[in-house]
């Protein structure tokens, strides 16, 4: 839905200027009826339970306009994505707030705002016709309207199953390796701070914060693990904040798991290296939810474990990121961290 990272002011500021190039490359692949109309019902990739966290008032009061035209184009199970494409390109506050206008190959900005809507919905409801017609996921379409429907092709040739390696790896080859500093945290966090020269291909990552797939969420079979995890849904899409420790000023890590245990009737000590020495240690293969899982060197500290979150179960954790939420252990970050899993004494 997902890295620890600081506060992220997630204004990307327009699609690839390139898009359009990719755009003219990918539209004879679309398929369409003679109304126009789109079929995409078929599902490709993110379940139909999305569901939106942590917009802003200003990209919310897009939200009728964006269901109109999610329905006209036949996408309205998808339009959460369409209001987290919003608060990425714009925030809500600019008036080409979907920032669709290069995808028609005009000069950036220079749709208003209910033109941006309906052809930013018209656009990602063919890179979606697109995707189904090359068996591609949801999460491929979603960059593609960063990058253009020529990573549709690319990813079509390329195993299917959209993954960050494969979006550096398309932005590397269209950029002819030329790289550009890029700040933000998350990009921080995978590779020092750069991505390369087309388009934005930490695009699927900025709007994950944006994001939450209720059929993810964990079956609380255990009591403890229900209470735990009934505690910890009240903060999710709260900031990460640094020593915060109750919900007047938000989490860090083990500030969060320390409150949400105790709320459960466990006491757990302050910090992630003292929660790692209190608990047995395990494997991740032999973890349970509502076990831990810890990190090491995510942040530069004397201390061995740097961070740690709750194992809610399918190679998920729920963890003080920024936002709040759940991560997915199987990325480069987490397991390039990894230390292990710890099961609280009894």
């Amino acid at each position: 839905m997902m890295f620890l990272k600081a506060k992220i002011t997630l204004i990307v500021g327009g699609i690839a200027f390139l898009a359009f190039l990719g755009l003219l490359a990918f539209v004879a692949i679309f398929i369409s009826d003679e109304d126009g109309d789109f079929d995409t019902s078929m599902d490709i990739g993110f379940s139909d339970e999305l569901n939106n966290t942590g917009l802003s008032e200003d990209v919310l009061a897009h939200q009728p306009m964006v269901e109109r035209y999610a329905s006209e184009y036949d996408i309205s199970e998808h339009v959460p994505i369409l209001l987290a494409i919003i608060a990425v390109e714009s925030g809500g506050t600019a008036e080409d707030v979907m920032q669709s206008s290069e995808s028609l190959g005009l000069s950036p900005n220079s749709l208003g705002t209910e033109e941006s809507i309906e052809q930013g919905t018209k656009y990602f409801a063919e890179l979606l016709q697109a995707a189904e017609a090359n068996e591609v996921d949801t999460e491929t379409a979603i960059q593609s309207y960063n990058f253009g429907g020529g990573f549709i092709d690319y990813m079509a040739k390329n195993g299917k199953a959209y993954s960050f390696a494969l979006a550096e790896s398309f932005a590397k080859e269209r950029s002819g390796g030329n790289k550009v500093s890029y700040s933000n945290p998350i990009a921080v966090e995978k590779n020092g701070g750069f991505r390369y020269s087309y388009g934005n291909m930490f695009y699927v990552d900025l709007l994950q914060p944006y994001l939450t797939d209720s059929s993810k969420s964990p079956s609380f079979e255990d009591d403890t693990f229900q209470a735990v995890m009934e505690e910890a849904l009240k903060y999710e899409g709260f900031p990460y904040v640094f020593g915060g420790d109750n919900p007047n000023t938000s989490f860090d890590c083990s500030g969060l798991t320390r409150w949400v245990y105790r709320e459960a009737g466990i006491s757990l000590p302050r910090t992630a290296q003292e929660q790692y020495e209190a608990t047995e240690s395990i494997s991740l293969s032999e973890a349970k939810p509502g076990d831990l899982v810890f990190f090491h060197s995510t942040y530069g500290t004397a201390n061995e474990i740097t961070h740690v979150g709750i194992i809610v179960g399918e190679n998920q954790m729920y963890n003080a990121g920024d936002p709040i939420g759940y991560a997915d252990l199987t990325t480069d970050y987490w397991q390039d961290h990894l230390v292990g899993a710890g099961r609280i004494k009894n």
